[in-house]
């Protein structure tokens, strides 16, 4: 399934602390509209978001969907409240979540699903293991795994096709260096989560101000089109709940930066 290389997460479209419905449930579901309208092919998101308000949202503003376009969703979070993210990585679990998201997303087969996060209390193989069944089942199509280490990744992949990882990664958190390196040597997709860094680019908002001033872009722009550049297995997803930050963030897939501004980012 190809798909462009600027996809859209929503998990922002739900209420505060990611929990709940939104503010303002028109601009979400316009959101996810425009999002289609701007040509982006990938819409990721998760049971967890609200939880189950993103999928829900999902399915009301773009079902029946596009045939090019590509849902991904996860499983294996639990929500107690705003804020709180707990992790179950049980096979039962893990069957009830993809079979909800199915239901939610009024879907035959999801084409994506991805393993949300390890749960330190069940062998990360036996969670894996839950993921492949499905797949042979045919509940799902292609599968990924998220927040893994480079350990866990080889793990996952011994027993399952993975094709995409999705770690937290940015231009000011490369923590996940070396599991992106293992994607791009492996033919594997790497989505980024909290792709912009909110909130913690002070390491690099010096060098992002100047290219954003020179570019007449913003500095998460900028930091979309580091991302973009730094490698060609990076398929970012930032998240929006605003139209109009939709539209500027896609429009960041258009900004090409020199080597001289990549190298002043540390490309």
């Amino acid at each position: 399934m190809p798909v462009r290389r600027l996809g859209f997460g929503a998990m922002r479209i739900t209420g505060e602390g990611v929990w709940g419905e939104p503010r303002d449930r028109d601009e979400a579901l316009r959101v996810l509209r425009r999002a289609v309208e701007l040509d982006v092919n990938l819409i990721d998101t998760a049971d967890s978001y609200g939880p189950e308000v993103s999928e829900n949202l999902i399915a009301e503003a773009l079902h029946p969907y596009p045939d090019a376009l590509v849902i991904a969703t996860k499983g294996g979070l639990v929500r107690d409240g705003p804020g709180q993210w707990g992790r179950d990585g049980r096979p039962e679990h893990l069957r009830e979540a993809c079979e909800g998201s199915l239901r939610r997303l009024k879907l035959d087969r999801i084409p994506l699903y991805q393993l949300h996060a390890p749960d330190p209390s069940v062998p990360y193989a036996e969670s894996v293991g839950a993921i492949a069944e499905l797949q042979r089942e045919g509940k799902i199509r292609h599968a990924g795994v998220s927040n893994v280490t480079v350990e866990q990744l080889a793990t996952a992949r011994e027993i399952l096709h993975v094709v995409s990882v999705q770690n937290r990664y940015s231009v000011a958190g490369r923590e996940s260096e070396d599991v992106l390196q293992e994607c791009k040597a492996g033919g594997l997709g790497f989505l980024p989560w909290f792709p912009l860094g909110a909130g913690s680019l002070d390491a690099v908002r010096e060098a992002l101000e100047q290219i954003a001033r020179a570019h007449g872009a913003t500095v998460f722009q900028v930091a979309i089109a580091w991302l973009l550049a730094h490698s060609r297995a990076m398929v970012p997803i930032p998240g929006t709940s605003s139209v109009a930050h939709l539209e500027e963030n896609v429009a960041a897939a258009e900004l090409r930066l020199s080597d001289e501004e990549l190298a002043l980012l540390g490309h």
